[in-house]
């Protein structure tokens, strides 16, 4: 793996842990920034173009389900906020991925 690919799975590790983290801890107010660069990371240097298709699938639905999760009885704070959390890493890699399979698409 290249050190570039190498930074890209650090950078999907860092947003997800950080998303959880968050959701648990009073957060300074760069730690959104952080998750987005991570995502804009993660997006860029981890994602082939023949995962794309899987990325964006799976991305989509979890950005979805982040806006149900909050009925659950109990633990719907904490999932939401962790949920939150993980869009904002998301949303970054999937403006990027979805760019890049536009650009390919387009070329082709």
């Amino acid at each position: 793996m290249s050190d570039l690919g190498k930074l890209g799975g650090i950078a999907v590790i860092v947003g997800l842990i950080l998303s959880v983290v968050g959701a648990f801890a009073s957060m300074p107010e760069w730690f959104t920034w952080v998750l987005v660069v991570a995502g804009l990371l993660a997006g860029f240097f981890n994602v082939s173009d023949a995962e794309s298709r899987r990325f964006l699938l799976a991305a989509i639905g979890l950005i979805v389900a982040a806006d149900a999760v909050d009925s659950i009885p109990m633990v719907g704070d904490v999932v939401t906020e962790v949920m939150n959390n993980l869009v904002v890493f998301l949303s970054p890699a999937v403006l990027l991925v979805a760019l890049k399979s536009l650009f390919s698409t387009v070329k082709d």
